[in-house]
């Protein structure tokens, strides 16, 4: 039963009315406090509270007449036999399910509700003749929010849906804050983000996307342990940064009064371990680079890497090309995935292009005869830049890099590129100036990036020199000289293949959800002001 009154107050010589409301819980009207949510008479009134305030404070008076009764509103345990999956599969079962309410309807003496948990939604029944008078009236004290735990038998009502006719309840928390109310659209991006427990809670599809990634980590762990790799781990805080091109995060550690760094990448820390003795390692790492951040690129990222002994960038290529068809039919049951609109098709034997030959293929560039000044003029005209110390090859990569990997659809290994923006990989055994590196290419999207390691200290040293000349030149992204490393590899260190890729990303291409901000639980967010 609604009741409404009017209150007069006198205010600078005016007379001001304005509604309030008052909800009493009626055998008819038992949810009082999902009318005070919704309703639309209840407006801000002269103190300056909110609809949402008089919900909160309609909830708490709610917990504090169950607490006198005897009720506890945070329960310590509940005992479900069933999810709500398991409990719609038959008729007859005798179950007892917990959960979250986010909906409530019925008059008089039956009332239903939907209880959500982790594997979806059951309907609960609760009729006056099944329940005692007490419990059917604290009825009235359950809210959308509340999880509760609810014993009974499943049956099919006559509308087709399956339910728990529920003869014993008992609530197990009580939530004072109300979330969105079903029928409103709960889609505001930024505000889902920054709300991600409630986008969880009324967008399932979140919740699909989320649930992907976590198969999609553990799909890639089983197929590298089926492959007899190790997994590891190595410092997220290092002295000195590496293993990738980024500019990091600095810090400062008190206790031994030196700045630090949150690593762009575990490589260099992996590779110790290999001289260690370790043949076959991987580390699922959380990596820190401090630049910028658009559709695809978040500053804290999830990466896997693996490295193994006495293996080449080709044998790499074809563990890696493995772990993507076997991780792709695991998770999504296909080896046909969408990128935006376009069907790929993940299955036979990709294929493989050196950088001169895409630059031949999409742009019709020979890197052999093309001359400095029709490279000039490409640069030119597109505005690409070339970081560090120019060189022809590096201004050829920026136009492949630019002009080429986005009609890169089906999927296809690029190999051998320059020597001068890959600081890390292995001199190429037959072409100068090239090196023993490939990146992996789908939907017009880098995928994978990997290559043939540099195990000889002396070469490693002339790349780490090469880069402090960039490094002058103004590239921010260009790696230190990292001399215990190269102590480590002058021990010895076999022949060694790896490669590094984002989770984020392959969460993207597996669930065709593009936006990396979708596919983190927690993503980084501009503070509000």
């Amino acid at each position: 039963m609604l009741l409404i009154f009017f209150l007069k107050e006198k205010k600078q010589g005016r007379t001001l009315v304005f509604r309030n409301v008052i909800l009493r819980a009626m055998p008819g009207d038992i949810h009082s406090d999902q009318t005070v949510a919704n309703s639309s008479m209840l407006d801000a009134d002269v103190t300056g509270i909110s609809r949402l305030e008089r919900t909160r404070e309609e909830r708490k008076r709610k917990i504090a007449e169950l607490e006198a009764q005897g009720v506890e509103t945070y329960q310590p345990v509940a005992n479900p036999t069933h999810t709500a999956v398991e409990s719609g599969e038959s008729d007859g079962l005798a179950v007892t399910v917990a959960g979250r309410i986010l909906s409530w309807r019925g008059h008089g003496k039956i009332q239903f509700a939907d209880l959500h948990d982790q594997t979806g939604k059951i309907q609960l029944a609760f009729r006056f003749d099944d329940l005692s008078e007490k419990e059917f009236k604290l009825l009235s004290h359950i809210d959308t929010g509340d999880f509760i735990e609810a014993s009974g038998t499943t049956f099919t009502t006559r509308a087709g849906e399956r339910t728990v006719q529920v003869t014993k309840y008992t609530i197990l928390t009580k939530a004072i804050t109300p979330p969105p109310a079903q029928h409103q659209d709960f889609k505001d991006k930024e505000e889902r983000l920054r709300k991600r427990y409630l986008d969880l809670i009324m967008n399932p599809e979140v919740k699909q996307v989320l649930d992907k990634r976590w198969a999609i980590t553990q799909a890639v762990r089983q197929y590298l342990w089926s492959q007899k790799y190790q997994e590891v781990e190595t410092p997220i805080l290092q002295n000195l940064y590496g293993g990738t091109n980024a500019k990091p995060f600095t810090t400062h550690l008190n206790a031994l009064d030196i700045n630090m760094y949150l690593r762009v990448a575990p490589e260099l820390y992996l590779k110790r371990l290999i001289v260690g003795g370790y043949e076959r390692i991987f580390e699922v790492a959380r990596n820190f680079r401090n630049e910028g951040m658009d559709q695809t690129h978040s500053p804290e990222f999830t990466m896997i890497e693996f490295y193994e002994a006495y293996a080449d960038y080709n044998r790499i290529m074809e563990r890696t090309e493995g772990m993507m068809k076997t991780v792709a039919q695991q998770v999504n049951g296909t080896l046909k995935i969408m990128v935006d609109t376009t069907e790929i098709d993940l299955s036979g034997q990709w294929a493989r292009l050196t950088v001169a030959e895409a630059l031949q293929k999409y742009e019709n560039i020979d890197s052999e005869t093309i001359t400095d000044e029709e490279i000039a003029a490409i640069l030119k005209q597109h505005k690409f830049q070339v970081k560090g110390v120019y060189s022809r090859n590096k201004a050829l990569y920026a136009i492949f890099d630019h002009l080429v990997t986005g009609k890169l659809i089906q999927p296809t290994w690029i190999v051998d590129y320059p020597r001068e923006i890959s600081p890390l990989a292995r001199q190429h055994r037959t072409k100068p100036g090239l090196v023993e590196r490939f990146e992996g290419y789908i939907g017009g999207k880098e995928v994978f990036d990997g290559w043939s390691e540099i195990v000889s200290p002396q070469e490693q040293r002339r790349r780490f020199e090469n880069e402090q000349k960039n490094m002058q030149a103004g590239d921010e992204e260009a790696q230190p000289l990292d001399e215990e490393f190269l102590d480590a590899l002058s021990y010895g260190c076999p022949p060694l293949g790896g490669i590094g890729f984002g989770v984020d990303r392959l969460v993207m291409f597996l669930t065709n959800t593009w936006s990396i901000r979708e596919v983190i639980a927690f993503p980084l967010m501009k503070p509000r002001e």
